[in-house]
């Protein structure tokens, strides 16, 4: 099978990895996501992967914690790099090489983030997992897998969720939801739809990077995605 993109960047929810609990990481669901990986690295597919932190620490409202935003941000941003640890010991455990560079220095467990560095690892087919968001307060995960889509010059973000695409409204909620194989950002922002925050999918859609939305649980489905099957909903 030939893959469709050359680079890709990978984007995960922090909450994905809970599996049934509430909380935490379910080890069964990072070795799974870990197998998905290897299938297309295995095609020779350059990967970088960004995983939020919901499941262990989301920045709250200062009025609900007391934690004030700022604090609590960066409490995000280390769950990140938790996150990014987990799935990197899955990833050796199948045989693949990985590099996590974080946007805080923290030297005794992760590379700090310099751009061309992570280029270069990704050239030499190891795995790259950026962790620590942005580096900054304020801004998401999702905006930090935007800004190193855009700064490793990949093909495309893929944004695993548990759904299987972009929907009229949440499929999950509304029955008579409907999915869209194909939908533009200036689409997405007219009808509301919540696929990333707007400074995220603003980033995408200046520098032309498609977006692709699929369910990462089911199995086969990266891969397929790679191929150039249709999978999922491509925002361009």
């Amino acid at each position: 099978m030939q893959p469709t993109f050359k680079r890709v960047l990978l984007k995960l929810s922090g909450e994905s990895l809970t599996g049934e609990n509430s909380f935490g990481i379910d080890p069964n669901i990072v070795s799974n996501y870990a197998k998905e990986i290897k299938s297309i690295v295995d095609l020779g597919v350059e990967v970088a992967i960004v995983i939020g932190g919901g499941n262990i620490y989301r920045g709250m409202n200062e009025s609900e914690t007391g934690i004030e935003r700022a604090q609590g941000d960066y409490m995000g941003m280390l769950a990140t790099v938790i996150n990014g640890m987990a799935l990197q010991s899955m990833l050796e455990k199948q045989g693949m090489y990985t590099r996590l560079l974080s946007a805080i220095k923290m030297e005794q467990i992760a590379e700090p983030y310099i751009r061309r560095r992570a280029i270069r690892h990704l050239e030499k087919h190891r795995i790259v997992i950026f962790g620590a968001g942005t580096g900054n307060p304020y801004f998401t995960t999702d905006t930090a897998g935007s800004l190193r889509a855009i700064e490793i010059e990949a093909d495309v973000i893929l944004k695993g969720t548990r759904v299987n695409g972009v929907y009229t409204a949440d499929p999950e909620k509304d029955p008579k939801a409907v999915k869209y194989d194909i939908i533009s950002f200036k689409e997405c922002i007219d009808k509301n739809l919540k696929i990333m925050d707007m400074t995220a999918f603003t980033l995408c859609m200046e520098n032309n990077l498609p977006i692709i939305v699929f369910d990462m649980n089911q199995e086969g489905n990266l891969k397929k995605l790679v191929c150039g099957e249709k999978v999922g909903t491509l925002v361009k």
